[in-house]
């Protein structure tokens, strides 16, 4: 881990942050933060779907498939904006976060989360709302994946939001 954190503050882009003024760092701070807030709240809105359909035994609302088809791209995006600017971010002072464990709780995080959508838009149960009714196994297998979502992405935002106070 020590060779990554020396690797991206050396490169162009960690010189670039550290050296073209206390306005590039603040900007790309705000941009990482609307990323986050695009990605966590379309999520959310799944995530509370999928979870009251699943633990209030009701079928899908209707309205579900366009909810998803809104929120899963503006999710998509919040997480490739968060991605790219929590890189310049990083990269500013990676050194400095060498032994903070929240560094190493973040990424898994993410890691997962971004495996549990892979997951969830890959199943068969997500694929089959709008079309037909799903089983209560379905259902219920669905509002614990979004159950997982949920708590992969607080703890990613979390744990990220605690490095800078470690």
């Amino acid at each position: 881990m020590t060779g990554f954190l020396t690797w991206i503050e050396s490169s162009a882009l960690g010189h670039f942050m550290r050296e073209s003024g206390p306005w590039t760092y603040a900007l790309v701070n705000l941009v990482h933060l609307l990323g986050i807030s695009a990605l966590f709240g379309s999520i959310l809105l799944l995530d509370l779907t999928l979870m009251r359909a699943a633990w209030t035994r009701q079928r899908f609302h209707a309205s579900l498939p366009s909810l998803a088809h809104a929120a899963a791209p503006l999710a998509a995006a919040g997480f490739v904006v968060a991605a790219a600017t929590g890189v310049g971010l990083l990269s500013s002072n990676a050194t400095e976060y060498h032994g903070n464990p929240f560094l190493t709780i973040k990424f898994p995080a993410i890691a997962l989360g971004v495996t549990n959508a892979v997951g969830i838009r890959r199943s068969a149960a997500w694929r089959a709302i709008g079309t037909r009714d799903l089983t209560p196994s379905e259902t219920r297998r669905l509002g614990w994946q979004g159950a997982a979502s949920l708590a992969c992405w607080t703890v990613a935002i979390a744990a990220g939001r605690l490095i800078g106070y470690w």
